[in-house]
């Protein structure tokens, strides 16, 4: 059974049926050969303000249902996930560029998030309060109403359905709008995955789009939640779009994570966790390693064995068997990676090993004796660059740690795992991996960044997930009605 059909989606939105976009459509492209593959619906204002007030009117049926029925179709969600793994997983490849193992790490994940969801249905949602008076007080969390989804292209179906999946088990009607980049492994999967699972018609819509469609989709009056996952100034007009209609926004944004590498580690194991922080998927994960700050002691042997693991891996066509990266997502992002890797060079970075490209494939990319000011050591790169910064002491370590608004994620190496946490201890960052590079997500861990990597954890976990997608209500109850003296 196929799941995605070119003849459902072609410039189609979906509102619960393959509807005609209004805004027109674009071409779904490989980003490997350069192929179209298809065309995708680009939604528009209207579209968006005729699906949240679609989705407003089906909410309420939703949140009637009892949480078994919901828990069931976020299982079934999975189930179908899991069922069509490798269908997905072509998708992924061939529009997002992922490589193989990334690919099945995404579907993977994704089953996880809506089994996860189906559990977090039936979990507590309230508590009993305390009170002064004669009556029965308490708290629950009920749905916001309708959310809004604005999802990545780099990790599409991770990085929509772990906000679309709890904000449907607790209640709630949901809009996605992916990338028009990865509009099928980013929207058009997860539309027939919850048709098919049993969400009702105009409880979850996908509206690929780009700036209006989002802008949009922040301002409508039904829309009392927007979860963003982007860029930090992307993130901050949301924020503040967001602030002006008086609605929450869970915004989780860039990075430039940091890999502390102490004097007491394997160094071989070291550049092995290096190697993989920077380089998987093209390096275009927010949570990448995007600095490697390494004791002076060892840092000569981790660049040299850092170098030959980029050298050693293979770039090329993502639909095929055999790479370990694949092409970047466009045109525009390869020649901002560029830019950023000569402007180092030329500011005094040593390239020890990449720094070319062959169409939308750029090799992996090593820069030693990087200082502060160095372009791709102070700007997020979102590429497979990995450059490195020596330091003789931890106080000098957690300066360099610090010298960045960023605060997403960090990982430490050494041989004493206390002495690792004694370090995260002093630098700000939203996740922490003792001897583990940065790159890492699971269903049940909360996940989010603090500083210029957004608004904290807000997704992931019970508590996270309830927080988010839902709204805290007091209620009390008395046996005879109050009185009063007037």
């Amino acid at each position: 059974m196929t799941l995605i059909a070119s003849e459902d989606y072609t410039s189609a939105v979906f509102t619960g049926v393959w509807t005609p976009a209004k805004g027109g459509d674009a071409p779904v492209v490989s980003p490997s050969t350069g192929d179209v593959l298809g065309r995708t619906g680009i939604a528009d204002a209207d579209d968006v303000r005729d699906a949240a007030a679609r989705a407003a009117r089906a909410q309420r049926g939703w949140a009637a249902a009892s949480f078994e029925e919901r828990a069931a179709v976020l299982r079934r969600a999975g189930d179908l996930l899991e069922a069509n793994a490798e269908e997905i997983m072509g998708w992924l490849r061939r529009e997002g560029g992922a490589a193989a193992g990334m690919a099945g790490f995404q579907v993977h994940v994704a089953a996880g998030e809506c089994f996860e969801a189906a559990a977090l249905a039936s979990q507590p949602h309230g508590e009993i309060l305390r009170t002064g008076k004669p009556r029965l007080s308490f708290s629950r969390q009920v749905p916001v109403g309708v959310v809004g989804v604005i999802a990545p292209f780099n990790v599409p179906l991770i990085l929509g359905i772990r906000s679309v999946a709890p904000a449907l088990a607790l209640g709630n009607a949901v809009i996605l709008k992916p990338d028009p980049r990865t509009a099928i492994c980013g929207g058009a999967v997860m539309a027939e995955v919850f048709r098919r699972a049993g969400v009702p018609e105009g409880v979850f819509q996908v509206l690929p789009g780009g700036v209006a469609a989002g802008e949009a989709l922040v301002a409508d009056p039904h829309v009392r939640v927007i979860s963003f996952t982007g860029s930090t100034a992307a993130g901050r007009r949301v924020g503040e779009a967001a602030g002006r209609h008086l609605k929450r926004a869970h915004l989780e944004l860039g990075g430039n994570s940091p890999l502390v590498v102490l004097d007491d580690v394997d160094v071989d194991a070291a550049a092995s966790i290096g190697a993989w922080g920077s380089f998987l998927h093209q390096g275009q994960i927010c949570m990448t390693t995007g600095r490697h700050l390494v004791h002076e002691s060892v840092a000569d042997a981790y660049v040299e064995r850092l170098a030959a693991k980029a050298d050693a891996l293979t770039v090329g066509n993502s639909e095929a068997d055999g790479s370990a990266l694949g092409p970047v997502i466009d045109a525009g992002q390869r020649d901002k990676i560029h830019a950023l890797v000569t402007g180092s060079v030329e500011s005094g970075a040593e390239l020890r090993a990449g720094g070319t490209y062959e169409g939308l494939f750029y090799r992996p990319t090593v820069l030693d004796r990087v200082g502060a000011a160095t372009p791709a050591y102070a700007e997020e790169v979102f590429g497979p660059v990995a450059p490195v910064v020596r330091f003789s002491s931890v106080d000098e370590l957690v300066e360099l740690a610090n010298s960045t608004e960023y605060g997403l994620s960090l990982g430490v190496l050494t041989g004493n795992p206390m002495r690792g946490l004694e370090i995260a201890d002093r630098v700000p960052s939203g996740i922490v991996h003792i001897n583990d590079q940065t790159v890492d997500d699971e269903a049940v861990a909360p996940f989010g960044g603090v500083g210029d990597s957004g608004t904290g954890s807000r997704f992931g976990g019970t508590r996270a997930n309830l927080e988010a997608f839902t709204e805290t209500q007091w209620v009390t109850m008395q046996a005879d009605p109050a009185r009063y003296p007037f």
